[in-house]
């Protein structure tokens, strides 16, 4: 749930952006990132928290909020936010799909239709100025996330955002994200443990190979940050919550 600090709601974006602001790939296919070029280049993730942003910038700063969890087990279950949020009425937002896996999941047709039904009853949040995804697939996932992500995007509003998070080995050495019909493929670099226990033995560091995943990057308040930031899309993960973060050192370490 999102309340607002004052009594304004804000307008529902999207009528803004022309279509027109899709281009075309080098290899001819369509290049979705310019669709969020209008939106600020640093968003807070918020997640299952209660949260007060009531004082962000929303100039400089956005806010990509867990919106439910979606649990694929032999039914489908979804679980709307549990914890309030609180943000200025001009902030812009993203709703986020946590996907998580039960033992006895099914991944079918109909699992497939019941999770996008979900995904786009999220895209259709007031104020939603983008969609994004969070499933950390294992390989055998990876078919169904694929022809998901297909679905939801043929299904959505052309003119809104689809984004994803990403692993950072997908966006590494073992990328299988190519052709997906994502705006961008944000790659998770903190909590990389059991990404390098996995890693090639030869790997001397996680470079960004894959295009989705180079215009933006996952960083948390608590672990170091990747050297090559600037001029990227930044999300960043609180591990503590918002409440335990000073802005103005934040503001300070952001290039």
């Amino acid at each position: 749930m999102i309340f607002f600090s004052n009594t304004a709601r804000p307008m529902v974006a999207g009528a803004a952006i022309a279509l027109c602001c899709l281009g075309i790939r080098s290899d001819g296919l369509p290049h979705y990132g310019s669709r969020l070029d209008h939106l600020p280049r640093i968003t807070l993730w918020a997640w299952e928290r209660r949260e007060n942003l009531a004082t962000l910038d929303t100039q400089r700063t956005m806010v990509a909020y867990l919106d439910r969890t979606v649990t694929i087990g032999p039914a489908v279950m979804s679980q709307p936010r549990r914890n309030p949020i609180v943000l200025p009425t001009t902030a812009k937002r993203i709703p986020v799909v946590r996907i998580e896996v039960a033992p006895g999941a099914v991944f079918d047709d109909a699992t497939r239709a019941s999770v996008v039904r979900q995904l786009l009853s999220a895209a259709s949040e007031p104020g939603a100025e983008a969609l994004q995804i969070d499933f950390d697939a294992t390989r055998s996932q990876r078919g169904f996330y694929r022809q998901l992500l297909l679905d939801v995007r043929q299904q959505m509003p052309a003119q809104l955002p689809l984004s994803m998070t990403a692993l950072a080995s997908w966006c590494s050495w073992d990328s299988w994200l190519n052709g997906l019909p994502v705006d961008e493929a944000v790659p998770m670099m903190f909590r990389m443990e059991p990404d390098r226990q996995r890693a090639p033995r030869d790997l001397d560091e996680f470079k960004i190979r894959e295009p989705l995943c180079r215009s933006s990057v996952g960083i948390s308040t608590t672990e170091p940050w990747p050297e090559n930031i600037h001029g990227k899309r930044i999300y960043i993960f609180a591990d503590e919550g918002w409440r335990r973060v000073s802005m103005t050192e934040l503001k300070r370490r952001l290039p």
